[in-house]
């Protein structure tokens, strides 16, 4: 007899970048937990793989909430004399250590897939082995205000840069079915410049639109949670992000689930190759 996960589609969640938007997710995987939506290892760019790996190395994702919800995010910026960026990310990378529980990839609760970007060739990169806390720093280093992280001769930036919501990499890996997080692009999508690290997140925004116009078709199923009027600065209020990430998930729940049964029914009468069609 087929185990259970063999019988229905290997499913992906993938999970894109944005700064405190990405808060958002923790908002989806809460509604997909409380529903038992399944999926198979989760692919994430920069916030979406830091909130992906902590929830991969076994935090709960109600306490991680709260967690969040109260603290002084500030804390975690080393501040320093700039070389390659303005924060150093030592403090960062001890946090990350702690809700990691410095896991390595293959200790992980279920698969995991980061993706950097490499300044010296300006590739997408993806993670899979080794530290997961390492491999999120990388991910979520903004060029210019994080220190980026050298590693195996590369020198790894954000995800974002190359790659802000990695569905082929979900796609390349197997997934026959992708559940794609963005928390970008969605309508009504607003800018607000104040400061340098507004420049170059809008930047950022603005050299990933084209990218995610190829991608997102790609994908199954598109939740885009309505944050667009919060600034990627925004850590403070993440009870309303991770909110609206729930609401966001919850709108999609009927289509999720008929996506998935119309894809396990295909798996069951023989007629997978016409999955990625349905």
């Amino acid at each position: 007899m087929m185990r259970e996960e063999q019988q229905r589609p290997r499913i992906a969640l993938v999970l894109g970048a944005g700064s405190a938007r990405g808060l958002a997710h923790i908002g989806v995987l809460q509604v997909l937990n409380e529903n038992n939506i399944p999926f198979d290892f989760i692919v994430g760019s920069s916030m979406g793989a830091m909130v992906g790996g902590i929830y991969a190395a076994g935090a709960n994702i109600n306490m991680l909430d709260r967690m969040i919800e109260h603290m002084d995010t500030s804390l975690l910026f080393d501040i320093h004399v700039p070389r390659m960026g303005f924060i150093a990310g030592n403090r960062i990378t001890s946090f990350l250590n702690l809700v990691t529980k410095k896991k390595s990839f293959g200790e992980l609760d279920f698969p995991l897939l980061a993706t950097a970007t490499d300044l010296l060739t300006g590739k997408r990169v993806i993670m899979e082995e080794g530290s997961v806390a390492d491999a999120i720093r990388a991910s979520i280093s903004i060029p210019g205000v994080f220190t980026p992280v050298k590693r195996d001769g590369m020198i790894l930036v954000d995800g974002a840069v190359a790659d802000r919501l990695p569905i082929e990499v979900a796609r390349s890996r197997g997934a026959s079915l992708v559940i794609a997080v963005d928390v970008t692009f969605s309508e009504g999508k607003q800018t607000n410049i104040k400061n340098a690290l507004d420049v170059i997140l809008a930047s950022l925004d603005i050299m990933g639109k084209q990218q995610f116009d190829l991608v997102h078709p790609q994908s199954d199923i598109l939740i885009q949670p309505r944050v667009n009027s919060y600034s990627p600065r925004d850590f403070e209020k993440s009870r309303e992000i991770v909110d609206l990430g729930r609401e966001a998930t919850e709108a999609k729940l009927d289509e999720i689930l008929a996506k998935i049964a119309e894809a396990t029914f295909l798996i069951r009468s023989g007629d997978s190759n016409k999955i990625n069609n349905c």
